[in-house]
């Protein structure tokens, strides 16, 4: 007959510091899960809060405004009845900790503070949080009076313990602690735990969600037991977006998953599991033999049941533990097509600004900014379409529509017109190619474009600097430096950025908007010319976001080429067969300015050097010794050391430029965004002498033998 629990997890979109939509978000999830029957409800890591508070987990009002908001939801009627996994911070002996609140009803059962924290890459926990290093050890915490006063308690279980129920033992771990060699869960199941929750604040990358799926899978794979997983998903305030795709996995199989992109601020996963197959899942020999020798947890009995009493008389047939499923995963393409377009709409609505400005080019790089734009205009048609009360409130607000207006787009191209506005600001050294792709792009999106040239604005800042100095400089091809060159191209680039903020500002004015919001600037340099430094500071890829600014060109080129097919957009493939040029020397019939040629190095090849300069950790040697392993022969020693020192010298003299980055979504392992994720400094020497003289004793001594590199080595 077994032990049938249905179970609820979530993905919450939480918001950093909005505790009272925090708070409905919350009580709406558990109204949700308790519809569909379930017993236990497990929500996302620091859910009350939002997870990117950051240094707000520094002030003390996060703290207080986090209990008003727990005792309101576990007062609200419709969070009895279940028992509640909640995260939220808690301030225990004057030390900040991470924690998991467990409750049934109005009773509080146990605090659990988090054990492994989270502190690389995009993650500062630990300059927020103390982990708990007392594992299976618990203390008595002193409820605050707001919340002892509802309860009826003074003191509660805080520490690394697990819930008995009257039918199974429940036990909790939170999301870095899953990715540690000795995770919570192995101890905890070896003692009998049988149902494990997971509550975490994962952010999106691309081809990531495997890594994450192969853990969770394998967390019940071997030990046995039910996984529930929740995540938080959307933009809470910052470069991430949380991807949800919450889980619910038994014995190492999934029987359920949530979305992974999404605009629904609420999503309930549910599933009903029998526990049976989990104990006979354990009767294993060598699972006996270590479960005898494994520490003990306290356990915190409660006197309650989450699955109906057993007999004759409750039994019914109907109910049937949830079927397995295959896992669902996106491509690359279809990544880049959902994370930035919701993340961008998250931001979109919460900054409530009038919509988006785009500098465009008639260059890929814009061209899929632009794109992502129009996805999340066919995303929120789509959430539309279904009735979500919310984005529909969301979208009448952003497009300027009364709110007694019953106004719906009957297309994305209808609301892309509404807050997408697009501009292509030629010179004289603009093609006509560029202009027409540009304004074909945005006719068929639905963008509402301007066309304008800036030549009048260079001309007069080159006759100021003239009349100022007495001096003319000239682009090369007319026989200038390299500096006259470098600083005519720099006048355009930075002139544009002027005229967009400008355009930005007052086109809702044009267009008879109301409410006096500007628009929004949008970014478009991808991760490899972040990476380079290949942009003019302070040029038109200074925005206020970017969506593109953690994907690498060869990414954007493949998704360009999934969204002329699926969206259709025809109009995309004259942009994928494009030279990357940024037209700002003049054209002539022997010489037409090249991208790659620029930086003496093609995308691919700042892809490769981006990955290891960041992930394989690599300094110029070696990052040398493993291109040289993996270029040869193709390329000689000579070029792949040149190549090398190239690439370490130009990202050395462009640091200063990642200072100043625009903030941009974070979609890739090698970012070089210098405000967050990538701390190195921003002057550093850019000859790296000691590294170029190994790396050119192995390019001398290549075809040597092993005793003359020897010999060299001794003289370095």
């Amino acid at each position: 007959m077994g032990h049938l629990v249905t179970i609820a997890t979530c993905n919450l979109n939480q918001w950093a510091l909005d505790f009272e939509g925090n708070r409905d978000r919350i009580i709406e999830s558990i109204k949700e899960a308790k519809s569909r029957g379930a017993s236990v409800r497990v929500g996302p890591e620091l859910e009350v809060t939002g997870y990117g508070c950051l240094d707000h987990f520094i002030e003390s009002d996060t703290y207080l405004h986090s209990w008003e908001m727990y005792a309101q939801i576990i007062d609200d009627e419709n969070c009895q009845d279940i028992l509640l996994d909640i995260g939220m911070p808690v301030v225990h002996k004057n030390v900040r900790y991470n924690c998991r609140v467990l409750s049934y009803g109005r009773e509080i059962l146990l605090i659990r503070p988090k054990i492994w924290l989270a502190n690389d890459g995009n993650y500062r926990e630990m300059r927020y949080f103390t982990p708990w290093m007392r594992p299976r050890h618990v203390e008595e915490y002193a409820l605050p009076r707001i919340v002892g006063q509802l309860t009826g308690q003074r003191l509660v279980p805080f520490g690394d313990a697990v819930i008995s129920t009257l039918d199974t033992v429940l036990g909790a771990e939170t999301c870095e602690e899953l990715f540690t060699p000795n995770s919570p869960h192995i101890a905890m199941a070896l003692d009998g735990v049988e149902i494990f929750t997971n509550s975490s604040g994962s952010h999106h990358e691309l081809r990531k969600l495997n890594t994450r799926m192969d853990l969770i899978t394998e967390a019940t794979s071997k030990c046995g037991g039910v996984y529930l997983y929740s995540n938080q998903r959307g933009c809470d305030g910052d470069r991430l977006y949380y991807d949800g795709c919450a889980i619910i996995v038994v014995n190492g199989k999934i029987v359920s998953q949530g979305s992974q992109f999404s605009l629904k601020d609420v999503e309930v996963v549910t599933a009903t599991i029998d526990l049976e197959e989990v104990r006979s899942f354990r009767t294993v020999i060598s699972h006996g033999l270590q479960a005898t020798q494994s520490p003990e947890y306290k356990r915190i009995h409660v006197p309650i049941a989450l699955s109906p009493s057993i007999g004759l008389s409750s039994f019914d047939p109907k109910v049937v533990p949830t079927p397995t499923q295959p896992l669902h995963f996106y491509s690359p393409e279809e990544e880049i097509a959902f994370g930035p377009a919701c993340w961008l709409w998250d931001y979109l609505r919460r900054s409530r600004a009038a919509g988006f400005f785009l500098p465009l080019s008639g260059g890929i790089d814009s061209c899929s900014t632009a794109v992502i734009v129009f996805s999340m205009c066919r995303i929120v048609c789509d959430e539309i379409a279904e009735g979500n009360a919310q984005v529909i409130a969301d979208a009448r607000r952003v497009a300027a529509k009364p709110e007694d207006s019953d106004w719906l787009p009957e297309s994305p191209q209808e609301l892309c017109n509404a807050i997408m506005h697009t501009c292509y600001m030629g010179t004289a050294n603009s093609s006509t190619e560029t202009r027409s792709r540009a304004k074909e792009l945005a006719e068929v999106i639905g963008a509402y474009h301007v066309d304008l040239n800036i030549d009048t604005m260079v001309s007069a800042t080159r006759m100021l600097f003239e009349a100022v100095t007495g001096k003319a400089p000239r682009f090369r091809i007319h026989g200038g430096t390299t500096v006259e060159n470098l600083a005519l191209q720099n006048i355009q680039a930075r002139l544009r950025m002027v005229v967009a903020y400008l355009f930005a500002q007052l086109l809702p004015w044009v267009r008879s908007r109301p409410g006096g919001g500007g628009l929004l600037v949008l970014g478009s340099a991808n991760v490899d010319e972040c990476l380079r430094g290949y942009l003019t500071k302070y040029d038109c890829s200074s925005a206020d976001i970017n969506p593109i600014g953690s994907i690498s060109k060869k990414d954007l080129k493949s998704f360009i080429a999934y969204a002329r097919d699926e969206f259709p957009l025809p109009v995309l493939d004259s942009f994928i067969h494009a030279v990357p040029t940024a037209e700002l020397e003049p054209i002539t019939e022997s010489y037409v300015q090249s991208d790659e040629a620029d930086m003496g190095m093609t995308y691919d090849e700042l892809s490769v050097f981006g990955y290891l300069r960041k992930v394989g950790k690599c300094g110029p040697y070696s990052m040398f010794l493993r291109l040289y392993r993996l270029w040869t022969p193709r390329l000689t020693p000579e070029q792949v050391a040149t190549k090398v020192k190239r690439f370490f010298y130009y990202y050395a003299v462009n640091r200063h430029k990642q200072t100043v980055l625009t903030p941009a979504y974070h979609a890739e392992q090698y970012s070089p965004d210098d405000n967050r994720f990538d701390l190195r400094p921003f002057m550093i020497d850019p000859m790296f002498s000691w590294a170029r003289k190994k790396i050119d004793a192995i390019v001398s001594g290549a075809g040597k033998s092993t005793e003359e590199m020897r010999a060299t080595e001794e003289t370095m």
